[in-house]
C-alpha cells in the first residue's frame, strides 16, 4: 500500500504541469476552421481554471462551436494546484448560454453564476462517465497526464476522435505511440518541436525544481515566477498546412558524408535539412525531422529502437538499441524514404 501511495504521489508531480493560455493560442489557432458546429471536450480540465476551458468559452462564439463540455478529476476546490484525492470530480457542459438564455460575456460571472455538475465517479477519464462524455463529442483538446499518455491516446483511437493533445516529446518513441505516427493516424502539431514550452506549476514543485534542478533545463524564472520546462510537443490527427510544406532540400548525396550504418542498408543524416536531394534509398534521420514530416513526400519506415513492432534498426549489443556507424553509437534515428 505504501509504494503504490508513493507512486501516485511521484506520478502527480510528473502530471502538475499546467498549459499557458499563450501556448494554447498559438496551436489551436491553426485549426479554427474545423471547431465549427463541434463539441469540444477538455476531460482532464477543471472548467473554473483551466486555460483550456477559458480558450473555448471566451471564443465559443466566434468559433462556431455546439458544445464545450470539460472534467475534472477529484477536484471540487478551485485551486489549480490541489493534490486532494478525497475531493469529487467536477464538469461543466456549456452551449454559449445561461439558465435564462442569455449568453455570458463575462468569464468570472459565468464562473460564479454556474452551478456545477459533480461526477459521481473520481472524473478519471477511463471512467464510465467520462467516456460517456468523450462519446458525445467530436474533438478533444487538454494536456492529458503524462504519465498516462499511451492510454489516454489509445482511448481516443477507439472512440476514432479528433484530438489536440500535449504530449512529451519521448512519447514519441513509444511503440503505441510511433505506430500511429508511420501510420498517419497522428502526428505533431503546428508549433516546432523547438520551440520552447512553459508550464505553471504549484508552489511546492517550483522549491523542489529550484533546490535540485539547473534553471533553464527543468524551470526557466518569467518576471519572477518560476515556470516548470518540459521537452513537449503537440500530437493531434486534424490536418493542419505545415504538414504539407515540402521539405526544400538542396545537398547531393556523397558516400563520405553520408555514411552507411553497420548491419543495415540504410545511410545517416545528422540533420533534417541536410536530407540529400538525390538519394531514393532508405535513410535515418533525427527524430526532429517529424517537425518537417510531409507525409506527401516521404514514407516513415521505423524507427531505430522500436523493436518488432516497428521495422527498422536493433542492435543487440548497443546500450539502447541504437544504430551504429564503425561500432561508434549514434544518436536515434527514424528510418524515412522518398516518395
Amino acid at each position: 500500500m505504501a509504494e503504490r501511495v508513493l507512486d501516485k504521489a511521484k506520478r502527480r508531480k510528473v502530471d502538475e504541469f499546467y498549459t499557458r493560455l499563450t501556448d494554447i493560442e498559438k496551436e489551436a489557432n491553426n485549426y479554427i476552421d474545423h471547431f465549427k458546429g463541434k463539441t469540444v471536450l477538455c476531460n482532464c480540465d477543471d472548467p473554473r481554471v483551466s486555460q483550456f476551458f477559458y480558450f473555448f468559452y471566451s471564443r465559443f462564439s466566434s468559433l462556431g462551436l455546439k458544445q464545450l463540455i470539460a472534467t475534472c478529476y477529484k477536484n471540487l476546490n478551485p485551486d489549480l494546484f490541489t493534490q486532494n484525492l478525497d475531493e469529487q470530480a467536477v464538469y461543466c457542459i456549456y452551449d454559449g448560454k445561461d439558465r435564462c438564455n442569455d449568453v455570458y460575456t463575462d468569464y468570472e460571472t459565468f464562473i460564479k453564476q454556474n452551478e456545477w455538475g459533480i461526477l459521481k465517479e473520481d472524473g478519471d477519464f477511463r471512467s464510465h462517465e467520462c467516456i460517456e462524455l468523450l462519446k458525445q463529442s467530436d474533438i478533444v483538446v487538454t494536456n492529458p497526464p503524462f504519465s498516462l499518455f499511451r492510454e489516454y491516446v489509445a482511448q481516443l483511437i477507439e472512440y476514432e476522435k479528433k484530438f489536440l493533445i500535449i504530449g512529451n516529446k519521448n512519447a514519441i518513441t513509444y511503440k503505441e505511440i510511433f505506430t500511429l505516427i508511420k501510420e498517419n493516424k497522428m502526428w505533431l502539431g503546428n508549433t516546432s518541436m523547438s520551440e520552447d514550452m512553459l508550464f505553471d506549476i504549484p508552489e511546492e514543485l517550483a522549491k523542489e525544481l529550484i533546490k535540485n534542478k539547473k534553471e533553464g533545463s527543468a524551470y526557466k524564472i518569467i518576471d519572477g515566477v518560476v515556470k516548470g520546462r518540459s521537452p513537449s510537443v503537440w500530437f493531434t490527427n486534424i490536418d493542419h498546412k505545415k504538414r504539407h510544406e515540402n521539405l526544400i532540400l538542396y545537398k547531393t548525396y556523397n558516400k563520405k558524408e553520408y555514411p552507411k550504418y553497420d548491419y543495415y542498408d540504410a545511410i545517416n543524416v545528422n540533420k533534417t535539412a541536410e536530407i540529400p536531394i538525390d538519394y531514393d534509398g532508405t535513410m535515418g534521420v533525427p527524430i526532429s525531422f517529424l517537425d518537417k514530416y510531409n507525409p506527401d513526400q516521404f514514407e516513415i519506415l521505423g524507427i531505430c529502437n522500436s523493436g518488432e513492432e516497428n521495422p527498422g534498426l536493433r542492435y543487440k549489443n548497443t546500450p539502447h538499441g541504437r544504430p551504429t556507424i564503425n561500432g561508434k553509437e549514434i544518436y536515434l534515428r527514424v528510418l524515412i524514404k522518398r516518395k
